[in-house]
């Protein structure tokens, strides 16, 4: 009860900012008669997505018009990812880029946050290389978007936000969303994992569930705005409940989901093999609406280097996992996140992996080079693997999924598939594309006024990523 009075009146104070800085903008507007806007870069996961669509709320609520040019921007915030060094460089490349803009307004407020601002190496590399950056803050304050700025009005200085003590994110606060029928809802932040390679624990923090009612809330309001599909966000999903007073779980939460009525499929991401029961591929089976859908994180088919990685499951335990699901869900669409050159990774261990992914025949994978983070156990190892031995390896790796994803593929051409339509694809503009019911891409012909809609598209032909219509 405490927490959701704490919840509340931090809610309060958020909407309350946000109230004093619109009559500011809406006074900077009467004498000028120009809107300020707000350009947001995201960079990441879909988490950042999710964080970035709260952040554009917020920013539409204290009175901005959101921009797609930084040049017209009166507020830039680039929202960062941490979880791999080229994330990171890419992002102060382009923070680095604002500085122009600042030179030619220098009334712009620049922040940052995201994974990369909760990094205190980076915190000190962006207070003393980007003097132009006026805010800094960790994924766990983006709420307090309209409170920093506030702050920085009235001390005239730059703003680091110091890491919340109270974690909690509170509720009811305004979302705009990218899209009229995709959705995002994050039902839990942070991690407790602790996997080696990974900095996701230290900089969103521990887990922390979202209440059932307030995400069942969020849902039944999407799917009567005529949301289609909509992700449930974790970090581990599976874990969702473990810190809430009342017995409840992610398979329960999702049952509780699947009541609600309307024409819709309910995804998630991510889910650890570790936690991945029976009860919850037992609810998908049942279930009216949740996709046939699931993305299982491998990272390594090797028990030795799962081991290292404390990823706390083996190969016998992730392969039992996959056989129950194809068992309960024949038409289940699978997909995973393999890591290549893991320290300490042999021939053998990756031979392990090849081996893993031709017995389970995922439909898609995600495959990246292992990239040290500093603060996690993984990175001061001695045993690096060579760039050029990764680089061989991971070569090995796409050319192996491009066969299994061809295989799969061609399974479905000549079969109806219901479809929902994402537009006009951005490869070529005489083509709608979209995903069917298992998250598979399918470009077909059609008007672009299908955008949003389920359609009924029969595949002719496939490759390895993709359907096709024709």
């Amino acid at each position: 009860m405490q927490e959701e009075i704490g919840k509340k009146q931090k809610t309060a104070e958020v909407l309350d900012a946000c109230r004093v800085l619109r009559e500011q903008n809406e006074r900077f507007f009467a004498e000028t008669g120009r809107r300020k806007s707000a350009y947001l870069l995201t960079f990441g996961c879909q988490q950042n997505e999710a964080d970035s669509e709260l952040l554009a709320g917020l920013c539409e609520e204290m009175g901005y018009e959101i921009t797609r040019d930084p040049n017209e921007a009166d507020l830039i915030l680039a929202n960062t990812c941490a979880i791999r060094e080229h994330a990171e460089k890419k992002a102060l490349s382009i923070i680095g880029g604002f500085k122009h803009c600042k030179e030619q307004n220098p009334d712009l407020l620049i922040g940052v946050t995201g994974c990369m601002a909760a990094e205190e190496h980076r915190r000190e590399e962006l207070k003393k290389k980007y003097p132009y950056v006026d805010m800094v803050f960790s994924p766990a304050s983006r709420h307090r978007l309209p409170l920093l700025i506030l702050e920085k009005q009235a001390r005239g200085k730059r703003v680091f936000c110091p890491e919340e003590r109270d974690l909690s994110m509170p509720e009811g606060l305004p979302v705009l969303r990218e899209s009229s029928y995709r959705a995002w809802v994050s039902i839990m932040y942070g991690c407790n994992n602790f996997c080696s390679y990974c900095i996701v624990p230290y900089v969103r923090g521990r887990e922390r569930s979202r209440m059932p009612e307030a995400i069942a809330s969020e849902v039944e309001e999407l799917v009567k705005q005529g949301y289609k599909d909509i992700t449930l966000l974790g970090q581990n999903v599976n874990s969702y409940g473990k810190d809430l007073p009342e017995a409840i779980d992610f398979a329960d939460l999702l049952a509780r989901l699947d009541r609600i009525d309307g024409d819709y499929r309910l995804r998630f991401m991510t889910s650890h093999p570790k936690d991945a029961g029976k009860k919850l591929i037992d609810v998908m089976a049942a279930s009216m609406h949740v996709a046939h859908q699931f993305h299982l994180p491998l990272q390594s088919g090797s028990d030795k280097v799962l081991r290292e990685m404390n990823r706390r499951y083996d190969r016998e335990k992730y392969l039992a996992t996959v056989a129950y699901l194809k068992e309960k869900i024949p038409d289940v669409t699978l997909s995973t996140d393999i890591i290549v050159g893991f320290p300490g990774e042999t021939d053998e261990d990756f031979d392990d992996t090849l081996s893993i992914l031709s017995e389970v025949g995922f439909d898609q994978i995600y495959s990246f080079l292992y990239s040290p983070r500093k603060g996690t156990p993984a990175a001061v190892r001695a045993d690096q693997v060579p760039k050029e031995v990764k680089a061989a390896r991971f070569d090995r790796l796409l050319a192996l999924q491009n066969e299994i994803g061809l295989a799969n593929n061609q399974k479905l051409v000549g079969k109806e598939l219901r479809v929902l339509c994402d537009g006009v694809s951005k490869g070529n503009p005489d083509l709608l594309s979209g995903r069917t019911d298992g998250g598979k891409i399918i470009f077909f012909s059609g008007d672009p006024s299908l955008t949003g809609q389920y359609v009924t598209v029969t595949p002719m032909r496939a490759d390895a990523y993709a359907l096709y219509e024709t």
